[in-house]
């Protein structure tokens, strides 16, 4: 049987990404002659005026190159709610290359767990804030929404294939909840927002090398264009050009897997693109991304089971082990009960992502920022599993009644399983501010057409020619089903900060989201290949309004400039649109399950209540001369959530299965109350040594018991799996002239890993440390550093990212990555 490698990395590019490509292009082809320096910050300060605003209420601005003294976490002012960012040179102090959610983790009430280094594989992380999970958070890039993250996607992608992680400015996560502008559909519990660097006014070359543990290379480059000229000055003011910049990027990453043999990473590019009106700013911005990434199975634990394995590998590539380790009939071992081993699980990864950005000064008083974006995306994970497992036999013998298995998948006892994705994702997002007296307000639209599909095949695994997780699967046994689904978003939202005296501000606002989804299955499955003895998944339009979604807000600056903030707010998370699989209502099992759901389901909402005080003081008095102590900088927060109309896929057995697809329910079940405390820390010693501290505790419990059929479950007041209640996150960095070094501890306390709580994992302690040396080289700005990394340096085993599907009894787990280091050149950033 024949194979087909991967097609072509650019093809099928989609129309909006190549207009805004070839428009930079065009753009960058025009007035390539020097003005003058003084001409420059004129125009530059003139559309810095008019964005000021703007950009205050979205990110930190932190030079590309920032003092090494500058703490590594900033709290943010100006809100009624709770905001901490991550400058981008402090993610890359962490490790270079690391994902921005990962670094994330290092600020109060953030719990990101992984098994590897990076952050960057997709099927073993987890994220919860304040209880919520990874997919009820809110993700933008630029303002680009990027989707809820879930593993097999369909309406986004995650942070690190969207911007390659060396060229991010800086991630801000409001905890709390997110503003009313985020353009998201999931943000019940917050949002974290990144940012990409703008290109460097100096022309040159940036680049980094990183090797380490498991054969680990990381190579990055970049190069920045520097300031080009300005046009000649056009009679309309407005239409006066100024200076213009680009960047180019590229990563390549490769790292072997520590627990199995399978090599991790793919090929990255990022373009740029900055132009200076006198009265306005374009920007352009693309992305490419490819990405193979073996994946590791998890471990299931099972109550009453003591002796398990701490990895469960695959058996890629040794393929004459993986045939002797199953029968004749393709059944593993009994021995290995659940926790069998697959021969490969992998993840492919193809996304073009570009946006075309222009913010407008209308007068003194009004801006207009517009911004349009497409993203493509080709993908499909693939398991190459036993055939005598999980109810295959019984699901292939409706497709191949009178067959003898074996011999028609290969005659190796593997089948390879695909769910094979498609998304094409364009939309419009415009923003109107103005300033009027005491007022300062914004309103906004959100628009986006995402049409996604998922196709469930099969595929035979050739005993004499057997497929690699690097290659794409031709010629599929079985199509066991296709799903193509069609969803418009349309949010609107209005915010006013009414700034009663000049230390009190009054900020209100209202969001209203819609979404209108329909869903088609193009391929069936045949009759008994779905739960319940369906005939067919469901088809159907569902279209939900919710129109409002308030927020009230006060933010009070005291003579000392310490600020308190209340801040009030309803969110929403729209309908999964995904079809067979996950918590969708086109993953119910049957049209009549699928119509009650449309008539009585709810959306799941969240109204939360939060406040706190933050401030900075700097000192200069006898506390400095007995101390050292120059600087503090502290935000305390307290928050209450009422998560309300909570979505469960149930089902009969303990862990539902996505073999045989469609769920027999998909209900609300009730209610979730979180209250919570977050206080964060920065001390600093003069540029010589900086201290963070974050410390959160979070209690979320279940309100109600549901019904498993005719049995109760018993959630009424137990807390919910994965989130700990206790975290604390410790950062001490040193600068010693050319070197400066972190020491990081972090703490993640007890997590529930069932629904009833029956049972859980102890606590855990990682530390990690690293070091950079400035090298005495005039080259390149003098921005030249070798860096050094050991992460989990007490070699701490125990469960890193925690998976619960079951009410009692059972969970899965990966395990914590063993002590690893690194070394890196850097140069120019």
């Amino acid at each position: 049987m024949k194979h087909v490698v991967t097609a072509s990395r650019l093809q099928k590019i989609p129309v909006a990404i190549r207009f805004a490509w070839s428009l930079l292009l065009v753009c960058t082809n025009h007035g390539f002659a020097q003005s003058s320096n003084a001409k420059k910050d004129v125009e530059k300060n003139a559309v810095q005026k008019v964005l000021q605003e703007s950009n205050n209420a979205t990110s930190p601005s932190t030079a590309t190159t920032a003092p090494d003294n500058l703490p590594a976490v900033v709290i943010q002012g100006q809100k009624s709610r709770s905001a901490l960012a991550l400058r981008g040179t402090s993610l890359q102090s962490l490790l270079p290359g690391m994902n921005p959610l990962k670094g994330m983790h290092q600020l109060s009430g953030v719990n990101f767990q992984s098994a590897d280094p990076w952050g960057n594989n997709e099927q073993n992380f987890s994220l919860t804030i304040h209880g919520f999970s990874a997919q009820q958070l809110g993700y933008t890039l630029d303002g680009v929404p990027l989707g809820d993250q879930q593993y097999g996607n369909y309406n986004g992608l995650s942070p690190q294939r969207a911007i390659i992680s060396e060229n991010v400015r800086n991630v801000v996560l409001n905890s709390g909840a997110g503003d009313l502008a985020t353009a998201s559909t999931s943000n019940l519990g917050g949002t974290i927002e990144s940012f990409s660097t703008d290109p460097r006014p100096q022309s040159g070359l940036s680049f980094a090398q990183t090797v380490g543990s498991d054969a680990s290379s990381r190579s990055f480059i970049r190069y920045d264009s520097g300031e080009l000229a300005a046009n000649t000055l056009d009679t309309d003011a407005r239409l006066s050009t100024g200076s213009q910049a680009y960047y180019l990027s590229f990563v390549r990453h490769r790292a072997k897997a520590w627990d199995f043999e399978g090599e991790q990473g793919g090929e990255q590019f990022n373009a740029k693109w900055v132009k200076h009106f006198a009265l306005a700013k374009l920007t352009a911005y693309y992305n490419f991304s490819d990405k193979a990434e073996p994946n590791e199975d998890s471990v299931v634990h099972n109550a009453g089971v003591v002796a398990l394995p701490y990895t469960r590998p695959t058996t890629y590539p040794d393929f004459d082990y993986a045939k002797r380790y199953l029968t004749a009939n393709g059944e593993p071992p009994r021995h290995d009960g659940p926790n069998y081993r697959n021969y490969f699980g992998v993840a492919q990864r193809r996304d073009h992502l570009a946006y075309l950005k222009l913010d407008s000064q209308i007068d003194s008083n009004n801006a207009w920022n517009n911004q349009i974006y497409a993203h493509y995306d080709n993908g499909l994970g693939a398991v190459a599993g036993p055939i005598g497992v999980a109810g295959l036999p019984n699901l292939f013998k409706v497709y191949f009644p009178e067959q003898d298995l074996k011999q028609t998948f290969g005659d190796s006892g593997y089948a390879v399983r695909t769910t094979e994705y498609q998304i094409h994702r364009s939309g419009l997002i415009s923003q109107w501010q103005a300033n009027s007296g005491a007022h300062q307000w914004q309103t906004g639209i959100w628009l986006e057409r995402n049409h996604s599909s998922a196709y469930r095949r099969w595929y035979g695994l050739d005993a004499n020619d057997p497929l690699s997780p690097y290659q794409r699967p031709a010629h599929p046994l079985i199509t066991q089903y296709g799903s193509e689904i069609e969803n418009q978003v349309v949010q609107w939202h209005w915010q006013d900060e009414w700034k009663i005296y000049p230390n009190l501000s009054l900020q209100t606002g209202l969001k209203s989201s819609l979404q209108f989804a329909d869903g088609r299955f193009p391929v069936q499955p045949k009759l008994g290949a779905i739960n319940g003895g369906s005939s067919a998944l469901p088809e159907g339009k569902i279209i939900t309004k919710k129109w409002m979604l308030p927020q009230f807000g006060l933010l009070w600056r005291t003579a000392e400039q310490d600020q308190f903030y209340v801040n009030l707010q309803k969110n929403l998370r729209q309908f999964i649109t995904y079809g067979a699989v996950g918590a969708s209502p086109w993953s119910l099992n049957n049209q009549t399950a699928f119509d009650l759901f449309k008539r009585t389901a709810e959306p799941e909402t969240a109204i939360s209540i939060e406040g706190g005080v933050r401030g900075r003081r700097e000192f200069s008095n006898a506390l400095t001369r007995s101390t050292g102590l120059t600087g503090m900088e502290a935000q305390l927060s307290l928050y209450h959530v009422n998560f309300r109309d909570r979505l469960l896929q149930i089902s009969p057995t303990p862990v539902i299965s996505s073999i045989v697809n469609g769920n027999p329910i998909l209900a609300n079940v009730g209610s979730v109350k979180t209250q919570g405390i977050d206080i964060s820390m920065n001390l600093q010693w003069g540029a010589q040594y900086s201290l963070f501290n974050g410390l959160s505790y979070n209690r979320s419990t279940y309100q109600d018991d549901y019904l498993n059929g005719n049995n109760r479950v018993n959630t009424s007041g137990k807390q919910v799996p994965v989130s700990p209640n206790w975290l604390n996150k410790t950062m001490f960095k040193a600068n010693w002239n050319a070197l400066e070094w972190q020491l990081m501890a972090d703490y993640v306390g007890r997590r529930y890993a069932t629904y009833t709580n029956d049972m859980a994992i102890p606590s855990h302690l990682l530390v990690n440390f690293s070091l950079q040396y400035r090298l005495p080289w005039a080259w390149n700005r003098g921005q030249n550093r070798l860096n050094f990394q050991i992460l989990n340096l007490t070699q701490r085993r125990g469960v890193s990212t925690l998976v619960v599907g079951a009410a009692n009894g059972t969970y899965n787990s990966f395990p914590i990555a063993p002590r690893q280091l690194f070394v890196g050149l850097s140069s120019g950033f």
